[in-house]
């Protein structure tokens, strides 16, 4: 009888163990990249109602980040990466908590009207966002796990490599991206003057991320 009850009751502690080492597996790390788009089209550059409340929508992208997941804030705008000085690289840990890291990366983002009015951030005239990506792509491995992109940005491509807002299209990538999980897009077509031309923009981006290897696409003009 005892070796009956110890063959039933083994399996079940063995599922319980295995239940239990399941539910210790911490979650997988992360990779958030978030640029911040200071040319002169973007109303995160002179807006700071517009800053705040794409600040506020930020925060719920990092607060809950897992231990050891990283992130990465870069401004970008003219191609010359000196008038681009903003550098943070954060990696979550217990010093570093998420929603520390959530709050600075809010704060900055709040106060990018006041940095630009003050000089200590200087607003751009071209808009580099392909050049940014494909500058990014060579920090970021998206076979190595979860990589998502958060771009501040209208979406709008001014620059030699494309003149979006007078029609012109973006180039086809190459797959730099293959294997990142999303490019989430906050504020495309802000200062497009029309639906219609939001749609083209977020249609054309929409075809880039796939064709440069994102999993999803997000585009939005408002949230």
């Amino acid at each position: 009888m005892r070796r009956l009850l110890g063959l039933i009751l083994i399996p079940g502690l063995l599922a319980g163990a295995a239940a239990a080492q399941a539910v210790d597996v911490p979650p997988a790390p992360q990779t958030v990249v978030i640029g911040l788009d200071i040319s002169k089209s973007n109303p995160l550059v002179d807006d700071p109602a517009y800053a705040a409340r794409v600040a506020k929508r930020l925060t719920g992208e990092i607060d809950k980040l897992p231990v050891r997941s990283r992130v990465m804030v870069r401004t970008f705008g003219a191609y010359d990466s000196s008038a681009n000085p903003l550098k943070i690289d954060e990696v979550i840990s217990a010093r570093a908590r998420p929603e520390t890291v959530a709050e600075g990366v809010a704060a900055l983002v709040s106060a990018m009207p006041q940095l630009v009015k003050e000089g200590k951030l200087k607003a751009q005239d071209w808009t580099y966002i392909v050049s940014f990506m494909e500058t990014m792509s060579q920090q970021v491995d998206c076979a190595a796990g979860d990589v998502r992109f958060i771009m501040l940005t209208d979406g709008i491509e001014d620059s030699t490599i494309a003149r979006m807002q007078r029609g012109g299209s973006l180039p086809k990538p190459e797959p730099i991206f293959a294997g990142c999980t999303e490019l989430l897009m906050l504020g495309i077509g802000q200062g497009a003057g029309s639906p219609a031309a939001t749609k083209r923009i977020r249609d054309q981006w929409q075809s880039w991320a796939s064709a440069a290897g994102f999993g999803k696409f997000t585009g939005l003009y408002d949230w």
